[in-house]
């Protein structure tokens, strides 16, 4: 089949594909289905201007084309990336079975971001699946990779969604949709399980070497395996904190769904806890509630440790000493994530410097939260602004005593209150994509009615400086059974 391609004269595709510089047993050239009358239902297009792409010329029936894939850009070179992971402790052999890597795009500012296509059709990676996806769970990622970027944790972002014009078979018949994702790469953990599974070291050494120089700063006199590891322990200890910090539940963190970037990726099972309880589980496929909230910390370091296994080859040439400095950089994670946990919940609290009390208070008002089903958004900002948050769960005696507390303690800062403050504004949303108003707002999009998506989309772009009296509606949590009921799925 023959695909045309657009000119980059008018739109500003830019495109240098580096990963085909890789050995080719890392991806399998691919293309995306033909689709009969394919819309255009979604640009993002001040993620466009980042991209230093302009759209303004092309009309909306070629925007459709190039975004279903349809119309391919100039310099693309499609591609199916092949990767492995472990999925709830299963390991499997895996690859793009439903996306498609047209390239990367490298702005005016020299930044180098992958272009890909999800939901475009079968690929060689797509086993007994369609390739497809519903454009629920597609608009889902647009919406929520939106909202991250905006809460300023690191994630991939959505570039447009397209409504493929067919239905997709899951347990019922859905409209089909398509994502344009952006993201810094699509280089996982799973990438490099792939290489180790087929014990194919001279491809390993490689991947490691490109990895490094693509996202990192290599450091030519430092061992590259265990340079890399380190890194990626930073980021992803830093990723994790910043979930939690926003109450964020990824819903499915196997191997495959971690990035070397450090970036968030695969916005499926997601969901944002309201009412706090650590065991917290949306996903309808966790039985064993294995990617709960709190278990995000036990799994980013299970992740890891799959990830150090597969470097043993190249961290020292004897296996048993690369086992043993593996396993003294993975034992020390604890105390790292520790220390990041501590400094991000002290942020949002507004506790500067160490003091004897400080964990026992933290502790205090984690199990406020727990046992009174307190939103775990509004109770940071009860104590960051007492007079804007009205809800009777404030009015336990207990917490009263907990804000006395906790206002002493800060009174020991020794900086300005001021500081103190600003600190608690820049940790604190005032905004997070509740899960009820989502549900609805995707709800109503499946029906052609956008209003409550691009509303949400509107107010998520502000989430720490919306007045949260003139958006109640928005800054409120659902009914605690809601919550108890509310389940999420895959979507593919």
């Amino acid at each position: 089949m023959t695909f045309l391609k657009t000119t980059t004269s008018k739109i500003g595709w830019n495109f240098d594909n580096s990963y085909l510089n890789l050995p080719s047993t890392l991806m399998i050239k691919s293309t995306p289905e033909k689709l009969i009358e394919p819309s255009i239902i979604k640009l993002n297009e001040s993620l466009a201007a980042d991209l230093n792409l302009n759209f303004d010329s092309i009309d909306k029936k070629k925007q459709s084309l190039i975004f279903s894939g349809n119309l391919l850009p100039q310099g693309s070179d499609c591609i199916s990336q092949a990767y492995a992971g472990h999925q709830f402790g299963f390991f499997t052999m895996l690859g793009d079975g439903r996306a498609l890597l047209l390239g990367e795009h490298i702005n005016k500012k020299k930044q180098r971001f992958d272009i890909q296509l999800k939901g475009s059709g079968i690929t060689p990676f797509s086993r007994n699946g369609d390739g497809k996806a519903t454009l629920k769970s597609m608009l889902r990622e647009y919406l929520i990779s939106e909202a991250m970027h905006f809460l300023n944790v690191p994630t991939t972002r959505s570039l447009a969604v397209t409504k493929t014009g067919e239905k997709v078979l899951r347990d019922d018949f859905f409209e089909g949709g398509i994502l344009t994702r952006v993201a810094s790469s699509h280089i996982r953990v799973g990438t490099f399980q792939y290489l180790a599974t087929k014990n194919d070291i001279n491809s390993l050494k490689k991947l490691v070497k490109y990895t490094l120089e693509r996202h990192f700063i290599e450091k030519t006199d430092d061992n590259a395996a265990i340079n890399l590891l380190n890194n990626l322990m930073e980021k992803q200890i830093s990723l994790i904190v910043n979930w939690m910090r926003v109450g964020f539940i990824h819903g499915v963190m196997n191997t495959d769904n971690m990035t070397l970037s450090g970036e968030t990726i695969d916005y499926g099972p997601c969901a944002f806890m309201d009412h706090y309880n650590p065991n917290t589980v949306f996903s309808s496929i966790d039985k064993q509630k294995r990617y709960s909230f709190v278990n995000q910390e036990i799994i980013c370091h299970w992740n890891l440790s799959r990830f150090a296994e597969t470097l043993i080859p190249l961290i020292d040439t004897n296996e048993d000493n690369a086992i043993k400095i593996g396993s003294e950089i993975i034992n020390s994670f604890k105390e790292k994530f520790n220390l990041k946990w501590t400094s991000m919940i002290k942020s949002k609290l507004g506790i500067l410097g160490s003091m004897a009390e400080d964990n026992n208070l933290i502790l205090k008002i984690f199990d406020w939260m727990e046992k009174n089903n307190a939103d775990y958004t509004n109770t940071f900002l009860k104590f960051m602004d007492k007079e804007k948050i009205n809800d009777d769960v404030y009015d336990n005696l207990t917490f009263k005593n907990l804000y006395l507390e906790w206002n002493n303690r800060i009174k020991k800062n020794k900086i300005p209150k001021e500081i103190s403050e600003k600190t608690m504004k820049s940790n604190n949303p005032k905004l997070i994509p509740r899960n009820h108003l989502v549900e609805d707002a995707l709800n109503d999009a499946e029906n052609n009615n956008f209003i409550k998506f691009n509303k949400l989309i509107e107010l998520i772009k502000t989430p720490y400086s919306i007045d949260i009296q003139k958006n109640k509606h928005y800054c409120s949590p659902p009914d605690l059974n809601f919550t108890k009921n509310y389940r999420t799925f895959c979507g593919t």
